[in-house]
């Protein structure tokens, strides 16, 4: 019998992972148009421009049907004016796909709409798994104090469209501080689908 061949290794921890294959990085100067207050995103862009909000590691093995990525996100901690820190978003290219996200440290939150328009939260905190069904926009938002990371998983021949939340003016809530906490409230430059 001969030996079997050793297979891809990752490690996966919330500080980071190894055996990724592709990594990228979102600056606050990525994330011009995101954000309701357009004064407070000057105002930090001023000073914050290459800070890094947020990273993601991944591991491609093909981008192959029934093949599998998987990765971290790591979303920094802060706000632009009362909105929390937040990803781009997207919904998948292949709209039947699904993903999972896996909070490994940090409390947030798994926003998501339908296509027309309905919403959906998931709060994020270590050890609950968000599920994203099929045809849903999906973004991560932070809203504590420190880095939400995240363990995703998701179809390879998935792909990514960033372009349908930009199309209608945002995504039609917004997650932003209550003074106590957090709190949905609605996205005035939102058009429907």
């Amino acid at each position: 019998m001969s030996e079997p061949l050793p297979g891809p290794a990752l490690v996966i921890k919330p500080e980071g992972m190894t055996g990724r294959t592709g990594r990228y990085e979102k600056k606050l100067s990525d994330l011009d148009g995101l954000f309701a207050d357009a004064e407070a995103f000057a105002a930090r862009l001023a000073t914050e421009a290459d800070r890094v909000i947020y990273h993601v590691d991944e591991f491609r093995p093909s981008g192959a049907a029934g093949d599998l990525i998987t990765g971290i996100s790591t979303l920094s901690a802060g706000r632009v004016g009362t909105e929390f820190h937040m990803t781009r978003g997207h919904i998948h290219a292949q709209h039947d796909r699904t993903e999972i996200y896996h909070c490994l440290s940090g409390h947030g939150l798994m926003l998501m709409e339908t296509l027309d328009g309905q919403t959906v939260v998931t709060e994020l905190r270590p050890g609950v798994v968000a599920y994203v069904p099929p045809v849903h926009i999906h973004r991560s938002v932070n809203l504590g104090d420190e880095d939400l990371v995240t363990l995703f998983c998701y179809p390879a021949d998935a792909g990514q469209d960033y372009g349908i939340i930009a199309r209608s003016g945002g995504m039609r809530h917004r997650a932003v501080a209550d003074g106590t906490g957090w709190r949905l409230e609605e996205n005035t430059s939102y058009v429907p689908r």
